[in-house]
């Protein structure tokens, strides 16, 4: 006999939202399953943001459909909230109160009380490192530590999936490494499901599987291995002080697609240790270096979108 089957965490389809006359989501589909680490790739502007703010119930799409857990965020937006912990890309915590205090405001949302609430303060404080900073106030404490207690906040009431909004914005490396350690221990003890968006490529790696979002679609989804393996080929970058007429004459020697980003001339080839040495003898002296390797995350990313991701 089977046992239930288990609601995705998140269920994402045919979703588009227009600001008047432009279209920030475009059809966007896609699914994640309980217990993963599921970041969307993307620039600013790209509709990350509009569907972060979709999925956390602050605003209707203009169609399609989201569910979180089995509910759907439009027609029971008050179940979703007791299904979701939310972190925004901009701190939401009040600095003029303790650390504690916060927390406290927030479990009173939540309809959490007396020793219940305090029980479960005490709890969010000793899994976050903040147990001996609980009387602090929150204007006195660095950055890093003002992330975790955005990360105890949220998590009070137990959320099923946990929903973050490029949450290490504006973090030293440290901070960002500390808040990802936490991130992956959500998953790994307590199979929370963790949604975030983000920008950076060393985050995105970390995640289960990324989904690259770009002009209000969505491009590529996978594991960073199987996106990055989808490839195939290896990535030539290519210095030179002409790249755009550099590019046009490798194209035709050689028929293959040299892009340029960034005044640097961009292909994709298999065997690329084979084919260097014959560019530089085809070329000499136009050629300031060259460099080649196995693609990227970044690859990725230009591969599917024809730009850089800044």
């Amino acid at each position: 006999m089977k046992g239930p089957v288990s609601l995705p965490a998140l269920d994402v389809s045919n979703l588009h939202h227009r600001y008047g006359d432009r279209e920030a989501l475009r059809g966007l589909s896609f699914s994640v399953p309980a217990g993963e680490i599921f970041g969307l790739l993307g620039p600013n502007g790209g509709g990350k943001t509009t569907l972060f703010r979709i999925v956390s119930t602050l605003m209707r799409p203009t169609s399609g459909k989201v569910l979180v857990c089995g509910d759907d965020v439009t027609r029971h937006p008050d179940r979703v909230r007791r299904r979701l912990g939310v972190v925004f890309q901009v701190p939401a915590l009040d600095v003029r109160l303790t650390v504690e205090e916060n927390l406290t405001h927030q479990g009173h949302l939540y309809g959490l009380r007396g020793r219940p609430l305090a029980t479960r303060i005490a709890a969010a404080l000793e899994r976050l490192g903040l147990a001996d900073r609980a009387r602090d106030l929150v204007s006195t404490l660095s950055g890093g530590l003002q992330r975790r207690a955005e990360l105890a906040k949220a998590l009070l009431h137990q959320p099923e999936v946990f929903v973050l909004d490029e949450p290490t914005t504006g973090l030293d490396p440290g901070a960002r490494r500390d808040v990802w350690r936490h991130l992956l221990a959500l998953r790994d003890r307590g199979g929370t499901s963790v949604v975030l968006t983000t920008h950076l490529m060393d985050e995105a790696a970390r995640c289960d599987r990324v989904g690259i979002i770009h002009e209000g679609r969505l491009v590529a989804i996978g594991s960073p291995q199987a996106l990055t393996a989808a490839l195939g080929a290896d990535v030539i970058t290519i210095a030179t002080g002409d790249s755009a007429g550099l590019a046009a004459r490798v194209g035709d020697r050689f028929g293959v697609k040299a892009d340029v980003f960034d005044e640097e001339i961009r292909i994709e080839r298999d065997r690329a240790h084979e084919f260097v040495p014959e560019l530089v003898e085809a070329f000499p002296g136009e050629i300031e270096a060259v460099t080649f390797g196995k693609p990227t995350l970044e690859d990725v990313f230009m591969h599917h979108t024809g730009k850089r991701l800044h």
